[in-house]
């Protein structure tokens, strides 16, 4: 145990002055690259109710779900996303690993005295999952803006396009206004949704807090709920960039 703790203080202090910026907790992505020839990761928890399919609901949870992340070049990152569910459903339970998903974030804009940022990431999901839990190829895809309204308000924004196989797939979007107070805390409010198919809307909203433990290790915890279905979740975690330079 001592020498766990060592190590991670050793990690900690490493080019101390690279603060994280996570795509995690809330549902929109970020549109910054981490840096060329660092590791992030980003794990966390999913609590999970849902009415919409059922009369006696369905309790979801994911633990862990993680995402990592390398910086290969300044413009470029690779991803992975792994997770873990179990599901109950009155009296039937499930439980095991979902599929895997690849990806890579490209950045398209950022410069100095601009306040706009935008990045374009996408996700190919490889059905490699257990048995219940695996589907088909599919694909993952997100337009990634931001805009700094000033030194403590971030306006980010999603638009997207999932397809898992079959049918037309759905359009996504996400809208989260964040904001900092002090050195280390910071919260956000986020309208978010999915249109079903290209028809069906089901619309979504969250909120959440992050703590900066380091400049390199952060705390979250988000909550939220249908907006016109019956859902409600909640969830939390830590992320942690480790630089190689």
């Amino acid at each position: 145990m001592k020498n766990l703790t060592i190590l991670f203080i050793l990690f900690s202090s490493i080019s101390f002055s690279q603060q994280i910026d996570t795509d995690r907790p809330d549902q929109t992505e970020s549109s910054s690259i981490i840096p060329h020839k660092s590791f992030q990761i980003e794990s966390g928890f999913l609590i999970e109710f849902d009415e919409m399919n059922t009369s006696y609901g369905t309790t979801s949870n994911t633990l862990p779900t993680t995402l990592f992340r390398y910086g290969l070049f300044d413009w470029l990152e690779l991803r992975l996303v792994t997770e873990y569910s179990w599901t109950k459903s009155g009296n039937f339970r499930l439980q095991g690993m979902n599929d895997l998903q690849l990806g890579a974030k490209i950045q398209l804009l950022k410069k100095e005295n601009v306040n706009t940022e935008i990045a374009f990431m996408s996700h190919v999901i490889v059905p490699s999952g257990t048995r219940n839990y695996s589907a088909r190829y599919g694909t993952i895809n997100r337009f990634l803006i931001s805009h700094q309204l000033n030194e403590n308000v971030n306006l980010g924004y999603n638009l997207g396009w999932d397809y898992y196989g079959t049918g037309n797939g759905n359009f996504t979007y996400t809208v989260a206004l964040g904001t900092s107070v002090g050195d280390r805390f910071g919260f956000f409010i986020e309208p978010f949704g999915e249109i079903l198919e290209f028809e069906e809307l089901v619309a979504s909203f969250d909120a959440g807090v992050t703590y900066l433990i380091t400049d390199k290790l952060q705390a979250d915890f988000y909550f939220g709920t249908g907006l016109n279905h019956k859902n409600n979740f909640m969830g939390g975690g830590l992320s942690w960039l480790i630089l190689n330079k």
